[in-house]
């Protein structure tokens, strides 16, 4: 692996598990000696996330993590529901019976799974990650999931304010549910209703733990 493609990947697992806080300056030289690279492939990384909106220039103080502010969640799940509640239309259509019938079986797994202990929720986490690529397979069209990557860089970030909540995973995981059935069923305005219900609840979540951390206190 490229020195730049390992400085990138750190400093984005860094901001997107918040070991990196918005508003962190992020100086070259100290960089560079923590992440054990030269200058010139950290400069690389991070234009990379600039690029990404993960970072960005601040008069006076160089490079730093961007904010995130109840407004930034807001407007994220905006273009989240039109973009996959239009895949949703679209994987009712064009999906692949076989693939989305084995998710549904997970799927109606995934109460108990999510009933057991923490290393468990791992596993769960992998399942909802199975679905995002099934359903950008699905589509069949690679502006709509080059969107969907770019938006969903900026949800892990905001995922990482919420702990994790059995009842709101268990939820959670009955809604993908209706999702993955919905597009068995071939029914496209149902799979982009139970998105929307899916995305609805989600940000009502997430809204309510950004209400109840510090975050709040930066959020504008």
């Amino acid at each position: 692996m490229r020195a730049s493609d390992r400085a990138y990947r750190a400093l984005r697992d860094d901001i997107l598990d918040w070991q990196l806080p918005p508003g962190t300056v992020l100086g070259e030289v100290e960089q560079s000696e923590r992440l054990g690279v030269s200058r010139t492939p950290l400069r690389e990384a991070l234009s990379r996330l600039v690029a990404d909106g993960l970072v960005a220039t601040q008069t006076g103080r160089g490079l730093v993590v961007t904010d995130v502010s109840l407004d930034n969640i807001r407007e994220l799940f905006e273009v989240r529901r039109a973009l996959e509640e239009q895949a949703a239309r679209l994987a009712a259509v064009r999906a692949d019976a076989t693939t989305f019938a084995a998710l549904e079986a997970e799927f109606r797994a995934a109460p108990g799974l999510l009933a057991s202990d923490d290393p468990a929720r791992h596993d769960y986490y992998d399942l909802v990650a199975r679905f995002d690529t099934a359903m950008d397979d699905a589509v069949r069209n690679p502006y709509l999931v080059a969107a969907l990557s770019s938006l969903r860089t900026h949800l892990a970030r905001i995922r990482r304010l919420a702990k994790d909540d059995p009842a709101r995973l268990r939820q959670a995981a009955t809604e993908h549910l209706l999702i993955v059935q919905a597009i068995l069923a071939r029914d496209a305005d149902l799979a982009a209703h139970a998105t929307h219900v899916h995305l609805h609840n989600a940000l009502t979540s997430v809204l309510a733990t950004a209400g109840t951390t510090p975050f709040e206190r930066t959020a504008s």
